[in-house]
């Protein structure tokens, strides 16, 4: 569901208001005499030059130049303009207005863009037309562009015209606002520090190197984790940036670990709240009995109930979460376009690849608080989140090596059963799912690990290994104890996902070269021993996601039902589409896969004739952590004298992810709609990126997704009408079983099996 990953980014704080200093040369008319061009403005012609972009003096909308970019022959998508602004302002709205004229824009569409940025070019928020961008041949017209500005983290502004695809564009005068006043006359500001950033005590370690547990210091251990997370988010000192926060819990735990009884721990955390200072009167602090549609009110685990805290802590406590931060925190924001949440200054600490005691609590703790405030679909993990901190104490803290770390941090993202988890390029991770890999594909079917195709052209692997073989054990380890070995360890949503990723991420793999396998074909047991490749050595990913590369996007099937397949979708591609599948009988649509292009409003406008709401998010807040809503609902559909009118199929399995089953939620809104085939990766919402000491990182779902009835598209996947998975027969005769029955069902008209799932 993710078209535009908008990453975190950011800085500022206390701004001091400097003279205008900016010069946007919107109106393309003063020109740079050593390069020809408009000054302040750059040009990307593609890495192939396949655009040409330049100066026009006849076509123009006023004064003596207007900007055209042309489309060439080449293999490049788009061509730019764009005039940066590295300035930060105040204020909070944006717009770019300019005048636009097109000629034979196909494959593609032209318009403005806008986008601001924060520190390292992190993307805050972005525009470019791409959903109602301008198409065909188009007199001059003015069109604008509107983005919120975030002036507490926004450091640079980029602004400009664009063209994607094919024909030609004139672009002239351009006319940049902040809160409706040209950005010519705002308020430039000075990019101030953090008093938090000058704090490196502990940057190269935290000189905790071994940590002794026993039942006193867990429970310590438990409670300062929660204790630390909770004013991370809550209280303003922490929020400003005034301190090094990692750095403050380094400091305190030689203290914590002294303690000898619930007295001395009690006053040591009153003590380190203290330093903080009491905050502000808050005067916009809203309870949560005022909130509306709440979905999931927010948990402070074990802080307000415990016997560790004293009654005078408790009260300071409840004092600051009637007052917690509602403005700025420098650690986490809301993206203010989507409502995910984006997580900033998290330090990776990269160079340490086996961080030290001290560290990996670190690393515990900021997870654990991250799922526990942000993450919002916590009620749906299996263990209850509140003792998973004190469950995992012992796994962090007793981590010999960077590979049990490894293991450790693994186990704990795959339990909160997230498919957007996934772990970044891990190399202590990789040591322990191991270098080789086998060169052909095993999927699991029908409760059977069975070979289903090749990674390599090898005569080798073809003549030994078979479609259709199925492996019984690897290495001497039958294949179901290596699924309860492993699964722990695989970041997914369900089981079905977990089975998905287990093959390529643990079971094919090894960190031994040579590979022996017990395999039964036509009942036959038998053993073969391969030769796995270094897992770089070949792209096991596109096979797995895209299994035939050369296939046409779409084409007509026999009996003329149509088919398209979702990954090679283009939005451009629309009205042939129309043309080419006039007159079937029926639509299959393909969604085992990752779509790659809008779908929502383009084929799925085609094909239901209507408008009505098919999904709702849920989404939560900075200024009140851990508390989730419900948005409004998002509608698609389109009454048109050409809708599609015929029955559409639409395949799913294990590989419908993200987008893809956002794409096949607003598809079976329509009545003509019919979903086939097994449960979808259950892991949907635009991902927020997670930093974690030793150089991990790894992502979460930030947004909850619902159908309009409530029912949660999280972990359970999509609602199917025909449950269908295919079979190890279907496989060695080379058969696609869902394509076969979607046919069946169109040429048929047969209702659902099963009912909608």
């Amino acid at each position: 569901m993710l078209k535009r990953i908008l990453l975190t980014a950011l800085l500022v704080a206390r701004w001091l208001i400097l003279p205008a200093q900016v010069n946007f040369n919107g109106n393309l008319e003063i020109i740079d005499k050593d390069s020809g061009r408009p000054g302040g403005w750059t040009f990307y012609l593609g890495k192939e030059h396949t655009y040409n972009v330049g100066l026009d003096s006849v076509i123009k909308r006023q004064g003596k130049y207007s900007v055209s970019i042309t489309a060439q022959e080449g293999k490049d998508i788009y061509g730019t303009i764009k005039h940066i602004i590295n300035h930060s302002f105040h204020g909070k709205h944006l717009m770019l207005v300019g005048s636009v004229k097109t000629e034979d824009v196909n494959d593609g569409f032209a318009g403005l863009w806008l986008c601001v940025n924060g520190l390292e070019n992190k993307v805050l928020a972005y525009e470019n037309m791409e959903d109602d961008g301008i198409k065909g041949t188009n007199d001059w017209k003015e069109y604008y562009i509107e983005l919120p500005y975030n002036e507490y983290e926004a450091v640079s502004i980029n602004a400009g015209a664009l063209l994607v695809g094919k024909g030609k564009v004139w672009i002239d005068s351009l006319r940049l606002y902040l809160d409706e006043k040209p950005i010519d006359e705002a308020h430039v500001k000075q990019t101030p520090f953090f008093p938090g950033e000058l704090d490196t005590a502990f940057s190269r370690g935290s000189g905790i190197d071994t940590i002794i547990l026993t039942r006193k210091n867990t429970e310590y251990l438990n409670l300062v984790g929660q204790l630390w997370g909770f004013l991370k988010y809550h209280h303003p000192a922490v929020a400003k940036g005034d301190y090094n926060w990692d750095a403050e819990l380094i400091r305190l735990l030689p203290h914590l670990l002294k303690c000898k009884n619930n007295n001395e721990a009690s006053a040591l955390f009153e003590a380190w709240l203290d330093k903080l200072g009491q905050p502000a009167a808050c005067t916009d602090c809203k309870p949560i009995t005022n909130e509306q549609n709440i979905a999931i009110a927010p948990d402070y685990g074990n802080i307000f109930n415990n016997p560790v805290f004293s009654s005078g802590l408790l009260q300071k406590l409840q004092y600051i979460l009637a007052n917690r931060n509602t403005t700025y925190n420098y650690y986490v924001t809301i993206n203010e376009q989507v409502g995910n949440p984006e997580f900033r200054h998290e330090k990776l600490y990269a160079d340490m690849l086996y961080p030290d005691a001290g560290y990996r609590l670190l690393a515990l703790y900021r997870y654990w608080n991250i799922i526990q405030y942000f993450f919002p679909s916590r009620h749906l993990i299996t263990e209850r989140w509140n003792s998973m901190l004190h469950q995992y104490l012992p796994g962090f803290i007793y981590a010999r090596n960077a590979t049990e770390y490894a293991k450790a941090m693994t186990k704990m993202i795959a339990s909160i059963h997230d498919g957007h988890a996934a772990l970044g390029d891990f190399k202590a991770l990789s040591k322990f799912q191991g270098d080789y890999r086998v060169p052909f594909q095993a999927k699991f079917i029908e409760n059977k690990l069975v070979i289903t195709d090749y990674y390599s052209d090898s005569k080798e692997v073809k003549s030994k290994f078979r479609i259709g073989d199925i492996i019984l054990s690897i290495n001497g380890e039958k294949v179901q104890d290596l699924v309860r070995k492993y699964i722990p360890y695989v970041p997914a949503s369900n089981y079905d996902t977990k089975l998905r990723d287990m093959p390529g991420s643990y079971l094919l793999r090894s960190d031994k070269k040579h590979f022996i396998f017990r395999l039964s074909r036509d009942g036959k047991p038998f053993n073969l021993s391969i030769s796995g490749v270094k897992n770089s050595q070949l792209d096991f990913w596109r096979k797995d996601w895209n299994p035939k590369p050369e296939a046409p996007a779409r084409f007509v099937l026999s009996d003329s039902i149509g088919y398209l397949f979702a990954a090679k979708f283009k939005s451009g591609h629309l009205k042939d589409i129309r043309k080419e599948f006039k007159n079937t009988k029926g639509l299959v649509v393909d969604l085992r896969c990752y779509p790659t292009d809008e779908m929502i409003h383009t084929l799925g406008n085609y094909i239901k004739p209507f408008t009505s709401a098919f999904a709702k998010f849920t989404r939560g807040f900075a200024d009140h952590p851990g508390l989730f809503v419900y948005t409004d609902s998002i509608e698609n559909g389109e009454k048109s004298s050409d809708n599609y009118k015929e029955r559409v199929v639409v395949l799913v399995n294990a590989y419908t992810q993200s987008n893809a089953e956002y794409v096949t939620m607003a598809f079976q809104s329509s009545p003509n709609v019919t979903v086939i085939g097994s449960t979808t990766a259950g892991a949907d919402g635009n991902i927020s990126n997670i930093n974690l000491p030793g150089g991990i990182t790894t992502n979460i779902s930030g947004l909850g997704v619902f159908y309009p009835d409530g029912t949660n598209a999280q972990r359970k996947g999509v609602k199917i009408d025909y449950f269908l998975k295919p079979t190890i027969k279907g496989i060695k005769e080379g058969k696609d079983e869902l394509l076969e029955k979607a046919q069946d069902i169109i040429l048929k008209g047969k209702a659902s099996a099963i009912g909608r799932l």
